[in-house]
């Protein structure tokens, strides 16, 4: 994991990402790996195991640890409290969670083909959120983009839909880092016509109440809130049900 002077820098730029956390807000937005113990005495239950009746729709989450549910108990992930989410719809949804924490967009490219290669049958949706860790080790977003873009290339090869979930840098990086950074969500959504949540931490980054201790993940009720605003969006990408 990180040391603690790695995890007070990354905290320290997580967090002049408040500043920026309200910016470019969609009118339409609603908006496995570590497992800690949390202390939050109101944290949500595991997400609900009774499946609806109607055809299985399988979702793949590839990301990182916002993804994965680091920090958090087994069931607590954002891709579990999405599943419950739709299972309530109506909707016989599995989303099988592929996150790894720590995972930069170049991780995340290297293995994509081979995760998808061992799914058992193509899933209907990706969700596909990295970039958090490109961040916070500064790097080229030149660099993250053509990942992104292979990423992509690699999904639109086996016609699989795609609901991009974006990230931001902090203002301290330098104007333009931050455009070259913050564009690259929204420019490959146009691009490749996928759906698009453009700040994951969007309403839960520096709110005490809604994040960890390490104040760069969210805990319990973070995830609740975010899968508020996503799940939605979600259930709109998946496409009809064969």
């Amino acid at each position: 994991m990180f040391s603690a002077k790695s995890v007070t820098r990354i905290a320290a730029v997580m967090l002049a990402a408040m500043s920026v956390a309200g910016c470019e807000r969609q009118a339409s937005t609603p908006a496995p790996v570590a497992n800690v113990m949390t202390n939050d005495a109101t944290a949500a239950a595991p997400a609900e195991v009774a499946r609806p009746q109607g055809p299985e729709r399988v979702v793949l989450a590839f990301g990182d640890s916002l993804y994965a549910g680091y920090g958090l108990e087994r069931g607590q992930s954002l891709p579990d409290a999405i599943q419950a989410r739709l299972r309530r719809a109506g909707i016989n949804a599995t989303i099988v969670n592929a996150a790894v924490s720590g995972d930069t967009t170049a991780a995340g490219r290297q293995r994509l083909s081979f995760v998808l290669d061992q799914q058992k049958r193509a899933p209907d949706l990706v969700m596909l959120g990295l970039g958090g860790n490109d961040v916070l080790r500064q790097i080229s977003p030149a660099e993250t983009r053509a990942n992104m873009v292979a990423m992509l290339d690699e999904l639109k090869r086996r016609k699989l839909p795609v609901l991009l979930t974006g990230m931001r840098a902090p203002p301290n990086l330098g104007p333009d880092y931050v455009a070259a950074f913050d564009a690259i969500w929204p420019d490959l959504a146009r691009r490749y016509d996928d759906a698009l949540y453009p700040f994951i931490l969007d309403g839960v980054i520096g709110n005490p109440a809604l994040m960890q201790g390490d104040r760069v993940h969210p805990n319990a009720r973070g995830v609740e809130r975010i899968a508020d605003r996503l799940a939605p969006l979600v259930e709109r990408a998946l496409p009809p049900a064969r």
